[in-house]
């Protein structure tokens, strides 16, 4: 198998630590660009145990100048992208009568926004080769929007809508893209939470227990690899049977 180029923002997070470990273990020809911002501790780690498979690249995902910086250092290392998954986000929850403004605009920049120019920055390369595989992370808000994240679900669907057009746009040229929408997963915000809330999250899940991220990971990794070429358009749940 040929080398294959595997770009993971949020690679900092829980979640994009699993997304990278679980492209590392696919093949050893895979090599992972860890796209960092203002935490970068886990993905330094990953680069100095994995030296030769790993490489951390600065990205601001708001940013298209940053965008387009970051997929120039790839190409210049590799001259090829294979895969992107969007993965980058934030929460700041609140109710939409007492909303700040600046909630909102973070959150639709950092969730939706961000998509937008990652979609776009790598769509160049992935013409070019007639082959690609983009997966953004969306979330179960998307689909069962919950009161106190209009920002989130809303950002979250944008994501949905995004994926499913854009998959229509480049189907012809060898290029998919698809969602996951994780549920309840074992992500620092949860791991931090009380037991009572912990336990009242748990029994709104039919399997009664959270996700793991490598779950997720796995989702990911299956959408991203050549047995799944005729999947495009589609939104994946990870949520242990919630919706």
């Amino acid at each position: 198998m040929s080398l294959r180029v595997v770009f993971v923002t949020g690679a900092n997070g829980g979640l994009g630590q699993a997304i990278a470990q679980a492209f590392l273990a696919e093949s050893p020809d895979n090599f992972i660009w860890l796209a960092v911002h203002s935490r970068r501790e886990r993905a330094d780690e990953m680069t100095r145990k994995n030296p030769d498979r790993c490489r951390c690249v600065p990205l601001d995902v708001v940013s298209r100048e940053s965008w387009q910086k970051a997929v120039a250092e790839i190409l210049g290392v590799h001259a090829r992208l294979d895969v992107l998954v969007n993965n980058a986000g934030i929460h700041e929850d609140a109710l939409l009568g007492t909303m700040p403004v600046g909630a909102w605009d973070r959150v639709l920049a950092t969730n939706l926004d961000s998509v937008f120019h990652g979609c776009q920055a790598v769509l160049p390369a992935m013409i070019s080769q007639r082959s690609g595989r983009i997966v953004n992370i969306a979330s179960l808000s998307a689909l069962l929007a919950p009161a106190g994240q209009t920002n989130y679900a809303a950002a979250k669907a944008g994501v949905l809508a995004l994926t499913q057009s854009l998959a229509k746009e480049v189907a012809r040229i060898g290029i998919t893209v698809n969602a996951v929408c994780p549920g309840y997963i074992e992500t620092d915000a949860l791991v931090q939470m009380g037991e009572p809330e912990r336990k009242a999250i748990q029994s709104r899940v039919p399997m009664r227990r959270l996700g793991r991220p490598e779950e997720v990971a796995a989702a990911v990794r299956f959408l991203a690899c050549p047995e799944a070429g005729y999947i495009t358009g589609s939104r994946l749940k990870v949520d242990g049977g919630i919706l």
